[in-house]
């Protein structure tokens, strides 16, 4: 028949139409399809993230580094290093607009998500995708936060992200959210060595959190995005920035009102004043290490007694900073300045312009030429030689092996004596006079003193060819000042725990105080000196009614420029110049150097109550009309007759030779 069908093959019939899926059933079918998959990815996902993910049992443990408190000759307080916890605060005893600043600025979907935003993380993804090879941006809730402050290291990973993002869902399983905001608030970092909000007041504002203001809470909610960025310390007008921001932000969530908000801008913040008043920063990071050298890494609170005497420390670091920044146009881009007094007390300690820009420390780190400021270790060989202030010689050319030292006015003198020679600081002088009594003597002169760096002993070291640091400097002029002796450098008296059991005393063993400069060399060199500040190259130092001497110092092209001063008992070296080694633009050491001498020590002798240089009274001289004939002599002998006989040299203290 038409209608008949062909047998299918190996004779069977034809299958039977399978029945299809309702809608439904398939909507059924595949959720549970998909379900399963993401029950596995998920398992898989937790297995490989989770298989190195810190203990959580630690949770309320609090590891500390001991703080170190330093504090000045007076008690007064420099700087504490270290963490600092305080007891954990109640959240229902702070004033509510504390946690409501957080939220607002960190995480306004607090209290309603599960411990992270999807949108949040959405956006910090398509952020991430586009700018490619920078750090990553996080997008992290407070629970996420804490999870990391808690258990995570602060790399920018994916993984690290997605470890804190299972860790942050285990605490809002295990926590309320009030417990969550609280745990955060006592265990974030606020910079300044401050862990939790009550360790944060105390040490920004000197008060308990729960007097906090809304305007204090809003700076401390603001350093969340970078402690040392927004401190209310480092970078006051930028914290106060973000502090806007996050009251603009109160009051978008109506955490505060309008009101509120402009009576917080009318209300001044003060910071702290220990904190406010950041000196000795250099002088603690030199500390730092030798507190550990000491006593080992400490496994309790210490304190640490200085020598540092904060009044000068403050107008040591008011004259450094006044003095490059007037130099800058010529310039002078750092600088560096320490004091000792005559027992080798580190009175003041300055290491750079800006420790917030630059923590390198150059009065201990930095290795310069010390140019003119080494002559007087030849001038002291010299002396110790049998020579005299007044012995004559003579400012010409002069050529030592290869070498031709030349003048910095590019003329020559004639005769003169000594002290001439040294308060106009005359290269070829000090040339033929190390030559004369040898190289390896005036370095040996100036190891006794106190210079420890490499001393090379070629011709140019006279001229002061040799990196030294400005404390070794202030170190080997201390014994023109206290009277001949050796004055070691140093800074910590005493080291004792916070129950004020005593680790180390500097005192114990007794103080290295060997002669090392006999008379009348000292005499000599205390006359010479006098006469830089009096009438030579140093003359900007110069402060009326005060016994006060020194050295000027410049190098080559002008890359470093030093003055180094003393009273009785009392030096000051300071150098000026840029971290590059580049030339400044002919700045001398009788220039900025010395006018940073001046000011600081202006505002230091008063307060310091000095005495005249001791050992400084010198034999009697030689009978003036001798010196004369034979200087007349010598000049007979140089000058053709005609050639009218040499000035005395007029200095120009703005421009003083080397």
């Amino acid at each position: 028949m038409a209608n008949a069908q062909s047998p299918g093959p190996g004779g069977r019939g034809p299958r039977a139409p399978r029945s299809g899926r309702s809608p439904l059933q398939a909507v059924i079918y595949w959720t549970l399809v998909l379900g399963v998959w993401a029950l596995i990815f998920l398992v898989a996902f937790f297995a490989v993230f989770a298989v190195d993910l810190p203990d959580t049992s630690k949770l309320y443990e609090v590891k500390r580094q001991p703080s170190v408190s330093y504090l000045d000759r007076s008690g007064g307080l420099v700087s504490v290093r270290g963490s600092q916890y305080a007891p954990p605060v109640d959240l229902d005893k702070l004033p509510p607009y504390v946690p409501k600043a957080f939220i607002a600025i960190e995480d306004r979907w607090f209290y309603y998500h599960f411990g992270f935003n999807p949108w949040g993380i959405a956006r910090s993804v398509g952020y991430n995708a586009v700018h490619k090879g920078g750090p990553l941006r996080g997008g992290s809730t407070i629970t996420q936060q804490l999870a990391r402050n808690l258990f995570l290291t602060p790399s920018q990973t994916y993984r690290r992200k997605i470890q804190e993002l299972i860790l942050a869902v285990w605490l809002e399983a295990k926590f309320s959210k009030k417990q969550i905001l609280e745990l955060y608030l006592n265990r974030v970092y606020f910079g300044a060595g401050a862990y939790g909000i009550e360790a944060a007041s105390q040490r920004y504002f000197g008060k308990p959190a729960s007097q906090l203001t809304l305007g204090e809470a809003s700076l401390l909610a603001g350093m969340m995005k970078g402690p040392s960025r927004y401190s209310p310390v480092a970078a006051t007008d930028r914290a106060a920035r973000r502090a806007t921001i996050v009251l603009d932000e109160m009051v978008r969530i109506h955490a505060i009102t309008p009101q509120q908000r402009d009576e917080a801008f009318l209300q001044k913040v003060r910071v702290n004043p220990v904190l406010a008043n950041q000196r000795a920063q250099y002088f603690t990071d030199w500390l730092d290490d030798q507190v550990r050298q000491l006593v080992g890494e400490p496994t309790e609170d210490l304190v640490v007694e200085t020598t540092l005497d904060l009044p000068l420390q403050a107008a040591a670091e008011g004259a450094l900073q006044k003095g490059v920044a007037a130099a800058a146009p010529q310039g002078v881009q750092q600088a560096a300045l320490v004091s000792l007094d005559g027992e080798g007390r580190i009175r003041a300690y300055v290491g750079g312009a800006n420790y917030l820009q630059s923590q390198f420390d150059r009065v201990t780190m930095a290795r310069r030429q010390a140019g003119s400021a080494f002559k007087p270790f030849v001038y002291l060989t010299a002396m110790e030689a049998g020579r005299t202030p007044d012995t004559p010689v003579t400012d010409e050319p002069v050529t030592i092996g290869n070498w031709q030292p030349r003048n910095y006015t590019g003329k020559y003198l004639g005769p003169i004596t000594l002290e001439v020679a040294l308060k106009e600081s005359i290269n070829t002088v000090a040339a033929r006079l190390a030559n004369e009594v040898g190289t390896s003597n005036v370095a040996q002169t100036a190891r006794r003193l106190g210079i420890t760096s490499p001393i090379q002993l070629d011709p140019s070291m006279a001229l002061g060819a040799v990196e030294v640091s400005p404390l070794e400097m202030a170190q080997a002029y201390d014994p023109f000042s206290n009277g001949g002796f050796y004055a070691k450098a140093y800074a910590i008296e005493r080291i004792r725990t916070a129950s004020g059991r005593v680790l180390y005393d500097h005192g114990v063993g007794g103080a290295d105080r060997r002669a090392v400069i006999g008379q009348p060399a000292l005499a000599y060199m205390i006359r010479m000196m006098r006469q830089v500040i009096a009438s030579g190259t140093g003359t900007r130092a110069a402060v009326p009614g005060y016994d006060l001497a020194g050295k000027t110092g410049t190098t080559s092209d002008y890359r470093d420029a030093w003055f180094i001063g003393y009273t009785g008992g009392f030096v000051t070296a300071v150098w000026v110049g840029k971290d590059d080694n580049t030339p400044m633009k002919k700045v001398t050491g009788g220039a900025a150097p010395a006018g940073i001498w001046h000011d600081y020590m202006t505002a230091a002798l008063p307060r310091l109550k000095v005495e005249p240089i001791p050992a400084s009274q010198p034999p009697a001289p030689a009978p003036s009309n001798l010196i004369s004939d034979v200087i007349n002599g010598a000049q007979q002998l140089i000058r053709p007759p005609d050639q009218p006989a040499p000035q005395q040299p007029q200095t120009d203290p703005n421009t003083p030779p080397y």
